[in-house]
């Protein structure tokens, strides 16, 4: 394995890691001049809704895991619902104002987020300080990034379809957003709600209206973050805390308990041997995902599906020399990870998001606002616990991780990819716990892909080539259907963390597949 050649970023007095440096700047500011890891966390997402608008937007959702020193512990599900007069679909196509099923809750996660900050943290930061780097860059401009110019070039043929989007976003150069400069002042003067209740509220819903989606004033009105416990399994000494139903976070959690079962330290993380155990993991606790829905629509079994007879018969279900088969379909989705601690270890591990890259398509004209598809995430099927219904929250692929050592902040984790953050995190974290990898060489080291994706409809296993050939031909040998894809890859994810270390220096970094880093305070 190909090791970087810097390591990752060191700091005994805070941290940020993002997928863009100009939002982990922001984010960094804020540390500065003593604010808390949620407030750096807000100037940072803030900032990455202009900087990464083909992944996440005012028009999206927002995960959070936050924990502190004290104990508190706490997941702020912000998610939209549903509509609450949904049109008779047959099918939910994934683009267009009919994708376009679900409210959009990040702008009120930020809301949420702060107000603990404020009663806990002592935070002392007004939403409108922690906009103003956002509003900077909207309205000045910046570089197009380079995952931007990746995504815009992705989808050509497509993007020039969706009305105003092409117009919108530029392939090169300078990217300004005017119109969504605008609508941030707004929110930095009248507050969270006014997204939700305020004319601008009233304005957004009439644009969504007018485009041909089911959303209405009233839908925007009942959008609220909710504060709940997160679950949680302990992988040899790290309690791994993970947002539960409707997120698949349980999903990540029963990878690591399965694994639990092998002596993952002595495994080489480098052979085929590694990415056999991880692979086969990922297969046994995919097959309960199909339950994972809202627990306010459908009860919910989340300690079975982790509990330690449940992983352990998983574990024996794994042939060490042969791969089950797998015909599940892969689900698409991009989103960006940002994380945070501050100077007294409080910590935000965070994923935004508007589903597939560029969400919806659908452009709110006036607003510069790009409105989610995760609608697109719901079934049609009246038997699938996630059928669609008037507001409901879909199946949720945003995981975002914490992890504790002796009941204090150790690890932040997260990545972007959809069914894909499982099983990059899977890897992440053996080679972090397992292992010893440093943050970088973590996220460095070569990933896998299980599944469909958008790009390729084959059930195989993409892997990045710089496993190395034996590690490919052995896999093979096992059934693996193998598909090699080049280093550092797209398909990928972009993931990043932050390790709090026993003796006071945290480490961090953000994943080289992005345009990002680890900035230390």
């Amino acid at each position: 394995m190909n090791q970087p050649e810097k390591a990752a970023t060191r700091s005994k007095r805070g941290m940020v890691t993002s997928p863009h440096h100009l939002a982990g700047e922001a984010g960094a500011k804020v540390l500065r001049r003593g604010g808390t890891a949620i407030e750096a966390v807000i100037a940072a997402g803030a900032a990455l809704t202009v900087l990464y608008p083909h992944f996440c937007g005012l028009g999206g959702d927002a995960i959070w895991i936050v924990a502190d020193r004290a104990g508190r512990r706490k997941a702020i599900m912000g998610i939209g619902q549903a509509a609450n007069d949904l049109p008779k679909l047959e099918t939910i196509p994934a683009r267009g104002p009919l994708s376009a099923l679900t409210t959009a809750a990040l702008v009120d996660s930020w809301g949420e987020a702060l107000s603990f900050s404020q009663d806990h943290w002592q935070g002392t930061e007004s939403m409108g300080a922690l906009l103003a780097d956002a509003i900077e860059l909207a309205a000045g401009g910046f570089p197009v990034s380079r995952s931007q110019q990746h995504w815009h070039a992705f989808r050509n043929g497509e993007i020039e379809h969706w009305p105003g989007v092409a117009g919108a976003f530029v392939t090169e150069g300078e990217q300004r957003q005017p119109q969504l400069a605008e609508v941030l002042k707004t929110i930095a003067l009248h507050g969270h709600r006014e997204f939700y209740e305020g004319e601008l509220g009233h304005r957004i819903a009439r644009a969504l209206e007018t485009a041909g989606s089911p959303i209405r004033a009233g839908d925007l009105a009942k959008t609220a973050a909710t504060f709940t416990d997160p679950v949680s399994i302990t992988y040899r000494d790290i309690e791994l805390l993970a947002p539960p139903s409707p997120s698949q976070g349980i999903s990540t959690l029963a990878i690591m308990g399965i694994l639990s079962n092998f002596p993952m330290q002595d495994v080489d993380p480098a052979s085929a041997d590694f990415y056999h155990l991880c692979v086969e993991a990922v297969k046994q606790a995919f097959l309960d995902r199909g339950q994972i829905a809202d627990p306010d629509f459908i009860e919910q079994h989340c300690a079975e599906w982790i509990a330690a007879n449940t992983l352990a018969a998983k574990a024996a279900a794994i042939d060490s020399e042969v791969a089950m088969p797998w015909p599940h379909r892969f689900q698409t989705g991009d989103t960006v990870y940002l994380a945070a601690v501050d100077d007294e270890g409080r910590s935000a591990s965070v994923l935004q998001s508007t589903y597939y890259d560029w969400g919806s398509g659908v452009l709110l004209p006036d607003s510069g606002i790009l409105w989610q598809n995760r609608g697109a995430a719901f079934s049609t099927d009246p038997a699938s616990p996630n059928v669609l219904a008037p507001g409901k929250r879909p199946f949720y692929t945003l995981n975002p991780g914490l992890g504790l050592k002796n009941g204090v902040p150790h690890l932040l984790y997260g990545t972007q990819g959809a069914d894909g953050q499982p099983q990059t995190l899977t890897v992440l974290l053996s080679r972090l716990i397992d292992h010893g990898f440093d943050p970088l060489s973590a996220l460095a080291a070569p990933r896998f892909l299980l599944g469909r994706t958008f790009s390729d409809t084959r059930d195989n296993l993409k892997i990045e080539d710089a496993v190395g050939t034996e590690v490919l031909t052995s896999l093979a040998a096992r059934g693996h259907e193998v598909i090699p894809i080049p280093a550092l890859n797209a398909l990928s994810g972009q993931a990043g963390v932050i390790r709090l270390n026993d003796d006071g220096w945290m480490e961090g970094a953000h994943d080289p597949r992005s345009d990002g880093c680890a900035i230390a305070i």
